[in-house]
């Protein structure tokens, strides 16, 4: 193994299932995770003296509470120097281990602790209520809301364009949907966990043209959390510490209707950088947590990343090759369409799955021999690509 000098770990996780508890407060979410990650590290509470909370999307007095250090209070930590909000919306698990990577390899932080928790689903009082949420969050309100802009219309745009350049069937795409569900079937943690195949994704109602109802994730409440130390500080802590090997980002628009490209985005040129920077290649990869929130999403990342060429990536998941037990495996908690969308929880949830493959914690959906992950989030109207390289082994 090279030098652990300059690497920062992931030593601890923690994940509360994806559901509906209306009579939950959001921050009892966030506090069983981070619970549950002291403990996974082996940690003393007191260890930790960096907070990084991530933001909730249903309630901004929430996140009034969560950056004056409430969340920090709570859960009783005595060593904190610091605590601070990190939110980028399903950027947000790749910024926040970006940021505490950065604080432990440059010696501010000994010990950071990432959260996040939601009330997604419940938190929200009315239907309209959430319908208004996702018809305005990211979205601009001069250009754009105006005109009925929602989070299902820019999925159904962007798969409506990728299927004109590329061909690529109905059932492809469906087929991203059913090797979601067929991880989420192995996931505690997951809330859909029923059989789906691709002739019920087909049957779905449609939301807009040609997206349907089984194409779309579902708002739930959770929470999951993380802990990052120095390399060296990890082999003390535990058997299998996830190194932070490469990350890479790009940031290509606000508004949906100046992405240059919306089958594309920033990825190929930040998963060029992230693969570079920790040395490896695609080919190298054991388990791909590539962000969902539709499958569209999942799919061009998918192929943009590498491990398909252009056009191909529905192909792949038609023959089950992302499932369980195949050659390339892909969003292997069930991600957003099957786990659950928690607001930035989905990403976060991803990073969490990813240190879990690695450390060989994984259950029923264990990656056997699994090395080198790679973990994609993106927020807002996929108005960023963020790719992070992680692995149990220097290369």
């Amino acid at each position: 193994m090279n030098s652990l000098k300059g690497k920062a770990a992931i030593v601890g996780i923690g994940e509360v299932p994806t559901g509906r508890h209306p009579d939950k407060a959001c921050i009892s979410f966030g506090m069983m995770a981070a619970r549950q990650a002291i403990q996974d590290a082996g940690l003393k509470k007191d260890e930790i003296d960096f907070v990084i909370p991530t933001g909730v999307v249903y309630n901004n007095g929430v996140n009034n509470d969560l950056v004056t250090c409430r969340f920090v209070e709570e859960l009783g930590l005595k060593g904190v120097k610091t605590n601070e909000l990190v939110f980028a919306g399903g950027a947000s698990g790749s910024c926040m281990l970006k940021t505490a990577a950065s604080l432990v390899n440059s010696g501010v932080a000994k010990c950071v602790l990432c959260a996040h928790m939601e009330k997604l689903g419940t938190g929200v009082p009315t239907s309209q209520g959430v319908i208004d949420l996702f018809s305005t969050a990211g979205i601009s309100q001069e250009w754009e809301v105006p005109y009925g802009q929602h989070y299902s219309t820019i999925a159904a745009l962007a798969t409506t364009r990728y299927q004109h350049e590329t061909g690529t069937s109905d059932e492809a795409l469906a087929a991203v949907c059913v090797s979601n569900r067929k991880w989420a079937e192995l996931n505690p943690n997951a809330f859909f966990r029923n059989p789906l195949n691709i002739e019920e994704v087909l049957k779905s109602k449609i939301l807009s043209t040609p997206l349907r109802a089984k194409q779309s994730n579902m708002l739930f409440d959770g929470g999951s959390a993380f802990i990052v130390t120095s390399a060296e500080r990890a082999r003390d802590l535990t058997e299998r510490p996830v190194y932070v090997l490469g990350e890479s980002s790009r940031v290509t628009h606000f508004v949906f209707s100046q992405e240059p490209d919306i089958t594309r985005y920033g990825w190929a040129d930040a998963a060029r950088e992230a693969f570079a920077e920790a040395g490896l290649t695609p080919k190298d990869i054991d388990v791909a947590e590539i962000y969902d929130s539709y499958p569209i999403f999942q799919l061009i990342a998918f192929e943009e990343l590498g491990f398909a060429e252009r056009g191909q990536g529905g192909e792949v998941f038609l023959r089950g090759d992302t499932w369980p037990g195949g050659p390339k495996p892909t969003t292997t908690n069930g991600g957003m369409l099957s786990q659950g969308h928690t607001g930035a929880g989905g990403g976060v949830a991803l990073v969490v799955e990813a240190a879990r493959q690695l450390m060989g914690k994984a259950g029923e959906r264990q990656v056997p021999r699994a090395r080198f992950a790679v973990e994609t989030g993106t927020g807002g109207t996929y108005m960023d690509s963020q790719v992070t390289i992680l692995g149990t082994e220097i290369p």
